[in-house]
């Protein structure tokens, strides 16, 4: 039986929605996912469709609207499809709606010093296949400071505060997490934090991660 995928891509362009999903419809196919690509959330009303999938993949930043459209996405993950994603693209993707963070494990609230800043991910503490093999690297992008359910089981951090980036968060070290895995219900979810902009999404050891944590989740 083949994997079937369903890509869902739009929100502010910004974070260069479609052409991440051009990368991430490859990657799938190449792993051996049949793929559909949409950009429109009424992708996610179609209940028997995405009860038939094995992975959903949100690209979908800072929505305004939507929230009426995402109830079937809530049933099919918790029936056992997964879903995974990126950066703003999925924990940053619908502010107003608690469900979608409960399911996703995290919510976006700050990124000192904005796109540019160099920064450590660390892997760890939990030991994964999505991160065999991957050593600490460096990457200069955003740095997501988030919101994170304590039930996540952690891949990868990054400390705060950079040096040289001030902010009220400044006082308060924390190991902040990347790269995280959990259940809603009986399905997978696997999220990064890195992939501000498409050539972040490209660049290795992020691209691997990312193709791993799909492989992950993705039922069956």
């Amino acid at each position: 039986m083949s994997k079937k995928a369903l890509i869902v891509w739009g929100g502010w362009d910004g974070h260069e929605p479609q052409k991440v999903s051009q990368i991430f419809a490859r990657v799938l196919k190449a792993d051996g996912f049949d793929v559909e690509v949409s950009d429109t959330l009424d992708a996610f009303t179609d209940e028997a469709k995405l009860m038939s999938l094995s992975l959903i993949v949100p690209i979908w930043t800072m929505s305004k609207d939507g929230n009426e459209k995402l109830d079937a996405v809530f049933k099919a993950v918790r029936s056992g499809v997964g879903i995974g994603g990126c950066h703003g693209g999925m924990c940053d993707s619908f502010r107003t709606n608690t469900e979608w963070q409960f399911m996703t494990g995290g919510q976006w609230v700050a990124h000192p010093g904005n796109d540019g800043v160099k920064y450590t991910v660390k892997i760890g503490p939990t030991r994964s296949p999505i991160t065999e093999g991957i050593k600490d690297f460096e990457v200069s992008s955003e740095q997501y400071y988030m919101h994170v359910d304590p039930a996540v089981k952690v891949l990868a951090t990054t400390h705060f505060p950079t040096p040289g980036v001030d902010g009220p968060h400044s006082g308060n070290p924390v190991d902040m997490p990347v790269v995280w895995t959990k259940t809603y219900g009986s399905g997978r979810v696997f999220y990064n934090s890195l992939g501000h902009h498409a050539d972040i999404v490209e660049s290795e050891p992020c691209l691997t991660i990312m193709r791993r944590g799909f492989g992950w989740a993705a039922r069956g």
